[in-house]
């Protein structure tokens, strides 16, 4: 009885991590957080066309699935990368002469430099144009907002986009939910042991060993320390330049 107990305790943690389940007593960190005070802008135009690349290697953010619900960060939030994904809720405030009631939800995906208002240590969001006018009136430029972080909320799987060529692997993680920031990931072939893959920039991951012909998992940890396995996501015939989808972090 003692050995069926043990063994049951061992498979229900094998599930909690592979279904993105903390793994640390610090798992909801930045989760619904406190409210922080900071200030918002705009750039890229009334059909956001002018957010599209950015410093996270999202690329287009349309076919990617974050739309116009998007926000280049400041320096001191931007975490020279490692935010890239990270859910953020914005309310404008202490203006009412510019301030639209209610809030948004919006995903980092570019970095706004150092010049102005994203001069450290100032927290700042440079948003695109459609998504600033669902809080604040187009000719305010700038206002005074508080800001939290949040769950991200996706739909389907997170998808590992395989760039580079052989001995360089270069994968671009997209549609991550729960905390969104992938802090680490490592792939697994399969006919090799799990590596560690080094962050190229953004969310752009490389591994440099020769992978090819060979079904490819991955196991992605965001910052709140929780997992994901997503095993076998590129089958044994990937080619570069596809997009693969695996697991998700529930909600």
């Amino acid at each position: 009885m003692g050995l069926l107990r043990f063994l049951v305790v061992v498979l229900l943690s094998i599930l909690n991590f592979v279904h993105g389940f903390p793994r640390n007593n610090h798992a909801h960190l930045g989760y619904f957080g406190p409210w922080i005070n900071a200030h918002a802008t705009f750039y890229g135009g009334g059909d956001a066309s002018g957010t599209m690349g950015g410093a996270c290697g999202y690329g287009n953010l349309y076919s990617q699935g974050y739309g116009v619900n998007t926000a280049a960060l400041s320096t001191a939030l931007f975490d020279n990368g490692l935010s890239c994904g990270a859910c953020y809720e914005l309310k404008c405030v202490n203006d009412p002469q510019w301030c639209l009631p209610g809030s948004i939800v919006v995903t980092a995906t570019n970095f706004c430099p150092p010049g102005g208002w994203c001069d450290p240590p100032n927290h700042h969001f440079d948003l695109s144009q459609p998504i600033f006018q669902h809080i604040a009136q187009y000719r305010a430029g700038i206002v005074p907002v508080i800001y939290r972080r949040v769950r991200c909320r996706r739909s389907g799987g997170i998808r590992f986009t395989i760039n580079g060529h052989s001995y360089f692997n270069l994968v671009l993680i997209t549609n991550v939910g729960g905390a969104g920031d992938v802090h680490s990931v490592s792939i697994k072939g399969s006919r090799t042991k799990w590596q560690p893959m080094s962050r190229n920039w953004g969310q752009n991951w490389q591994s440099n060993s020769y992978l090819n012909g060979q079904s490819l998992s991955f196991l992605v940890t965001t910052s709140d320390g929780r997992s994901v396995i997503s095993y076998n996501a590129a089958p044994a015939g990937w080619s570069f330049g596809q997009t693969y989808t695996g697991g998700q972090f529930r909600f």
